[in-house]
């Protein structure tokens, strides 16, 4: 199934359906075919502006709407916001991503974000913003200044998105990812997982992600993380297995994109999690906060990294040499057959 370019909805709902040991093996063997299985791409993210935002999302604790006892802070300081760059590729991140609770940017704020782009890449970091909708200019504007991915979440399916937010159409998302890629700018665009929604819906969110001109290079599934104070502070817990099956379907909808385990770490066992990189995931954000939510300290990341065998040092050796032996065993086999099926002749 993964060699389909248009996915429709009951496609979708098929791999949903699938015995969940069946689905993580198909899942893995794509992932195999398109990256290396031990290695996870590492982000760090930033608020770089918090609180105040004007949006109504039911999950955001920025929303001015809610009570949730968040502090609004404004626009970082260039000189703070290097800093946190700084630490994050001393902690192994490889891409450094920036968050302001905007509905979007003014273009007074241009000029700010354009010179965060510039001094972060100088650090040799890739670089990510979510800083809410976007027109053309100003997608153009953070392309030139070397903006290497935008985020822009679609959250949940289209036919759910009106309980969850109202004061933007899903559609003006969709246009938002048009502009990003119409600028050059690779897009990071995923979802939430337990806001209310049906299998039906999630399975809805992916074939909108798969189906778009281009799939996201980066997608970021994340499970709700309930705050106090939100509408959606008394949603019944999400079954870890039916996160791990969304993974999972993304992965084999979307081979060849980052698949990214993003809020709600927190509360994954370790056990959890690495089921989620069994089905595919391959991208997380470390550190120890996501914008305003907990995620798991930077220890306890590399301790699960080392138990299971992830970005090791030798991690690439090795799996180069087990791709050598596979291919191997193939021809092996391959010739085995050969010299039986003379045999029977």
């Amino acid at each position: 199934m993964a060699d389909y370019t248009h996915w429709t909805l009951d496609l979708a709902k098929i791999l949903f359906d699938k015995p969940l040991l069946e689905l993580l093996f198909e899942a893995q063997t794509i992932h195999r075919k398109h990256f290396n299985p031990l290695q996870v791409q590492v982000s760090t993210l930033l608020s770089i502006k918090t609180g105040a935002c004007p949006e109504d999302c039911k999950y955001c604790p920025q929303s001015s709407r809610y009570k949730t006892g968040l502090e609004s802070e404004r626009l970082m300081q260039v000189v703070h916001v290097l800093e946190s760059a700084r630490k994050a590729k001393a902690a192994g991140s490889t891409r450094f991503c920036m968050g302001a609770a905007w509905k979007n940017p003014h273009e007074r704020d241009m000029p700010y974000l354009q010179k965060i782009v510039r001094e972060v890449k100088a650090l040799g970091l890739e670089t990510c913003m979510t800083l809410g909708m976007l027109n053309g200019s100003q997608a153009k504007r953070l392309a030139k200044s070397g903006l290497d991915y935008y985020n822009h979440n679609l959250d949940t399916s289209p036919e759910f998105y009106e309980n969850i937010v109202t004061t933007r159409s899903y559609q003006e998302r969709l246009d938002t990812l048009e502009k990003v890629r119409d600028a050059g700018i690779k897009v990071c665009s995923g979802g939430i997982v337990g806001l209310g929604e049906t299998v039906r819906d999630r399975a809805e969110l992916l074939v909108q992600l798969a189906n778009l001109p281009k799939p996201p290079e980066s997608i970021p599934i994340n499970m709700l993380v309930k705050v106090k104070g939100t509408p959606l502070a008394d949603n019944e817990e999400i079954d870890p297995f039916d996160f791990i099956r969304t993974i999972a379907v993304a992965r084999i909808m979307m081979p060849s994109s980052y698949v990214r385990l993003s809020a709600g770490r927190e509360q994954m066992n370790e056990q959890t999690q690495a089921m989620c990189f069994m089905a595919g995931a391959n991208s997380i954000f470390y550190g120890c906060k996501l914008l305003t939510t907990p995620n798991p300290e930077e220890d306890k990341d590399l301790q699960l990294f080392h138990k299971l065998g992830l970005n090791s040092e030798h991690a690439t050796t090795e799996y180069g040499d087990h791709q050598q032996q596979h291919v191997l065993t193939k021809k092996l086999m391959h010739a085995d057959s050969a010299q039986f099926y003379n045999a029977a002749l």
